[in-house]
């Protein structure tokens, strides 16, 4: 078999090894890892292998006629052979037939399969070798590839070589270009001159000329431009000329604006004179028609120039062509309004008092500063807003009313007139109106904080002088000092009229210099500032108190001294009352300088003691020589307060002495006999003095019921009466009650002295028959009833 096989193997085709061969062992190994077959395809190959591998015997093996075996070879059959294996059973008759047999068999079956695996060999080999040509030919090609690749790099090399040239060009071209056109621009503005130059001096060009503002903006254009490249040569020269053309042409607007305005104000002026006639008011209406309306008309042509002298506002140039137009349009205005302004504020003066005068000027001329500032806001909407702008024209007409009013201002000596102007100034004029309107009244605002500021001193003026004439130094007359008969006639009148009817007002009824005082504060608190007030306060309340005080000392010598306490503690009350309400400290400071010490320091000189060159001390020296600041300070309020509580116990103590001043002068010898009787200065010798209390001159039973009476009868009968005034000079039963209460306590204190020392020092049967004593309970009860 091997040798067969040898042989079969030697005779075989020897298969040609090629890449192509190789190529496809390697697809197919390729292939069995990325396609592995499942176990159920796997199970269907090895079942098809097997039907295969069942082959028939070759049909020249069938045909032969086989007798037996050889060597009694028996071949034993099956049933199920049919006669094929008869056959074989009859030609196998010994090994040598049985060989050959094989070997026939062998080579049918090497034919039979080796025919088309030759076949698919030669086909193979076929293919290789066409697949050998094909990649001989590829090869080729990618040479050729190659080649050509190589070539393409060359083209391309030299093709972007080419291409980045002609962009360096372009590059090149276009920042020429940029250069170009930049140096055009640049040089614009320079070659502009003569063009502007031409335009400007042409006879036909004027500031109505539709290209004059076009030809200014230009101008301005190459003036900034110039400027802001000094660099370039000859940009000086250009300038100045520049500067000149720009100059012209401000000087034409200038003349312009003068002569439109001059225009319009004489039209304005014909038409007033025409509405005038002979020599007839014109009404206010056709003067706000002419003056604002018929101006306007007149000067509209200027509103597109002046509009664009203030859009170019930041430049210093404009800024002063701006100012001089506002200055020649104020100039014109108040030629316009001036006479009239002038007319209505004489007719006001002639017609109406100061107060009513002030109220009509400034409404007036508020009226007139609101429809300039309109009219100004029209022809220069940028610059209304500044209130500097048309103070050429506002502050003459400011002027004259306050040349109206401060004349009168300074001959008013009327505090009622004045507290009116400041009321009419503050709260109507300023808070009222000139706030509200805002800007268009704020060139206002700087006149009337003037002529207010004149009031305020004037005003203060006059309540010093008031406060000096009618409080500090007013002389009394007979019926302001008729106390108490004056409060009695006022209770009868009081009495006498009817419910009904309204009562009279009671600060009538004061002292005048009080009266005058809480007047004058009442007027001057809303008016003036809360450190003017403060000080005329003070100083009101001062004078005031010292003036009560003085016609006390009158009432007490005219009536009597109960009196004249009474009128003093009531209008000390009712003056403490009435500035409570003021929230001011009624205090001031007053600041002086005292060179009292520097008389030694000069004696100390004269004298050789001390030197005046002594730059040794020099500190010393200056602190020597420097004055004194002395700083005191006055409280009107506290020295009210003072003087009321010294009066009230003045009072009370007169009262007191009045009513129990025999208990109290009995109680005082008690005190000093007991003082006596314990010091040791009597031992020696007999006297009076050592006498038992009742024994005593002053002691005796008879006597201290002639003092218990007394007093019981003063209780009774004087009291009353000191009621009675109390109750007629002061209404306010609590005052009298806070009043009267330290009195009871004093009178029945002396009570309770007396009472005890009779207890110590007499026996009841001398209390019981000769001195009649009250009980303290019945005494307050009594003193109770007299409130």
């Amino acid at each position: 078999m091997a040798a067969t096989a040898a042989a079969t193997g030697g005779g075989k085709t020897a298969v040609p090894k090629s890449g192509a061969i190789s190529k496809g062992y390697n697809f197919a190994s390729t292939w069995e890892q990325n396609a592995p077959l499942t176990e159920q395809q796997q199970a269907a190959i090895v079942a098809l292998s097997h039907v295969v591998a069942d082959r028939p015997f070759p049909p020249k093996l069938a045909r032969e006629k086989v007798a037996g075996f050889e060597n009694s070879l028996s071949i034993s059959t099956k049933h199920s052979i049919g006669e094929d294996s008869a056959a074989i059973e009859a030609v196998l008759v010994n090994t040598n037939q049985f060989y050959k047999w094989f070997t026939d068999l062998e080579a049918a079956m090497k034919s039979e399969t080796e025919e088309k695996y030759q076949h698919y060999v030669r086909t193979l080999t076929e293919r290789i070798q066409t697949c050998d040509t094909i990649l001989n030919q590829v090869d080729e090609t990618l040479e050729l590839f190659n080649e050509l690749q190589l070539q393409h790099q060359a083209v391309a090399t030299k093709t972007k070589t080419l291409h980045d040239a002609c962009d360096r060009l372009l590059l090149e071209k276009q920042k020429l270009i940029e250069f170009a056109e930049s140096l055009r621009v640049k040089l614009n503005y320079f070659d502009e001159l003569e063009n502007v130059a031409t335009s400007f001096y042409s006879p036909s060009m004027n500031v109505a000329h539709e290209n004059f503002l076009p030809l200014l903006k230009r101008l301005d254009d190459c003036i900034s431009y110039v400027e802001n490249n000094p660099q370039y040569a000859e940009c000086n020269v250009y300038l100045v000329k520049f500067r000149q053309l720009q100059s012209r042409a401000l000087a034409m607007i200038r003349s312009h604006v003068l002569s439109v305005l001059k225009n319009s104000s004489s039209q304005v002026l014909a038409a007033l004179k025409n509405s005038a006639g002979n020599k007839a008011s014109v009404s206010e209406g056709v003067e706000a028609s002419a003056i604002y309306v018929r101006f306007k008309a007149a000067a509209n042509e200027l509103k597109p120039v002046l509009e664009e002298i203030e859009s170019r506002k930041p430049r210093k140039e404009y800024v002063q062509i701006l100012m001089e137009c506002h200055k020649i349009y104020c100039e014109q205005r108040l030629l316009l309004v001036r006479g009239i302004v002038h007319q209505r504020i004489s007719e006001f003066t002639k017609k109406e008092a100061l107060p009513s005068l002030t109220r009509s000027g400034c409404a007036y001329l508020m009226q007139v500063c609101q429809l300039e500032h309109q009219l100004f806001d029209h022809f220069f909407p940028l610059s209304s807003e500044d209130v500097s702008s048309l103070a050429p024209l506002i502050d003459p007409l400011c002027t004259y009313l306050y040349d109206t009013l401060r004349p009168k201002l300074i001959h008013e000596a009327n505090l009622d007139i004045l507290c009116e102007l400041v009321d009419i100034l503050k709260v109507e004029v300023l808070a009222e109106q000139v706030s509200r309107r805002g800007e268009s009244l704020a060139g206002l605002r700087p006149t009337f904080e003037r002529i207010l500021a004149d009031v305020h001193e004037r005003l203060t003026f006059r309540a010093r002088t008031h406060i000096r004439d009618e409080i500090a130094n007013y002389i009394p007359l007979d019926e302001d000092l008729d106390y108490p008969a004056k409060l009695e006639q006022l209770a009868e009148i009081k009495s006498e009229t009817s419910s009904s009817v309204q009562s009279p007002d009671i600060s009538k009824t004061w002292y005048p210099p009080l009266e005058k005082t809480i007047s004058c504060l009442s007027k001057l608190y809303r008016c003036l500032e809360p450190g003017v007030f403060t000080g005329l306060a003070q100083e009101a309340v001062e004078v005031c108190s010292l003036s009560i005080q003085k016609a006390t000392k009158q009432i007490a010598k005219r009536s009597s001294a109960m009196d004249g306490q009474l009128f003093l503690i009531k209008f000390l009350l009712i003056l403490r009352e009435q500035i409570a309400p003021f929230d001011i400290e009624f205090s001031v400071t007053h600041k002086e300088l005292d060179f009292s010490h520097l008389l030694e320091h000069l004696r100390r000189i004269l004298r050789g003691q001390a030197s005046l060159f002594d730059w040794s001390r020099s500190t010393s020296l200056a602190r020597t020589l420097s004055p004194r600041v002395l700083e005191s300070q006055i409280d009107a309020k506290k020295e009210l307060e003072k003087s009321l509580k010294a009066t009230c116990e003045e009072f009370i103590m007169s009262v007191t002495k009045l009513v129990v001043d025999p208990m109290l002068s009995f109680a005082t010898k008690v005190t000093a006999v007991k003082v006596a009787l314990s010091s040791g200065s009597l031992k020696n010798q007999e006297s009076a003095i050592s006498k038992p209390l009742k024994d005593q001159a002053f002691a005796t039973p008879e006597k201290v019921a002639e003092l218990v009476h007394k007093v019981g009868s003063a209780i009774q009968q004087e009291l009353p009466r000191v009621m009675a005034k109390m109750k007629l000079y002061l209404q306010n039963p609590a005052t009298r009650a806070i009043l009267f209460k330290p009195i009871k306590t004093n009178i029945v204190e002396a009570h309770v002295q007396v009472q005890s020392l009779l207890k110590s020092e007499y026996s009841p049967e001398d209390i019981q028959s000769v001195v009649d004593t009250i009980s303290i309970q019945d005494l307050q009860a009594q003193l109770d009833s007299l409130m």
